[in-house]
């Protein structure tokens, strides 16, 4: 006999939870490293061809490479905890703050920079598109993982 009193949030709450079978696609893998690429070397090449000196060159470089390692970890926290991986909250806390750090030296650099509005923009977005495409390549490496170890067993 069926309860009358079930209703579709009872029924959610006791469906039991699907473990995660999605892998991603190899156009999808395929595009995310396409965009980390372009995005990287479009900010490289952008640095290479500007009339700054070398030092600015650097500093933009390493905000560059800051922010990836930043993201990275970033992703890597938030899916250890989802995983029930053990992180810390120092550990998660500081991946957020280097990432929001890494974000405000470069706001900062170009706000201050003496270069074209066209050329900041240009190195705002080549920049963004390689912080989230790290994001990405790092969540499909993780999947990719995930599901073939649930194959192998």
């Amino acid at each position: 006999m069926e309860n009358q009193f079930e209703t579709p949030v009872t029924e959610k709450k006791n469906k039991k939870q699907e473990p995660f079978s999605n892998k991603p696609t190899g156009a999808f893998i395929s595009a995310s490293w396409s965009a980390l690429f372009v995005g990287m070397i479009s900010f490289c090449v952008g640095l290479w061809n500007a009339d700054m000196y070398l030092n600015e060159k650097g500093y933009y470089f390493t905000v560059l490479l800051f922010g990836l390692f930043a993201v990275v970890s970033v992703q890597k926290s938030v899916r250890d905890r989802l995983e029930g991986v053990p992180v810390t909250d120092i550990y998660y806390g500081i991946s957020w703050f280097v990432t929001i750090v890494s974000i405000l030296l470069l706001v900062v650099g170009l706000w201050n920079a003496d270069l074209e509005l066209s050329e900041k923009g240009f190195y705002g977005m080549s920049f963004t598109l390689s912080l989230f495409s790290a994001i990405a390549v790092q969540k499909n490496t993780r999947d990719v993982k995930f599901i073939d170890s649930i194959n192998d067993n």
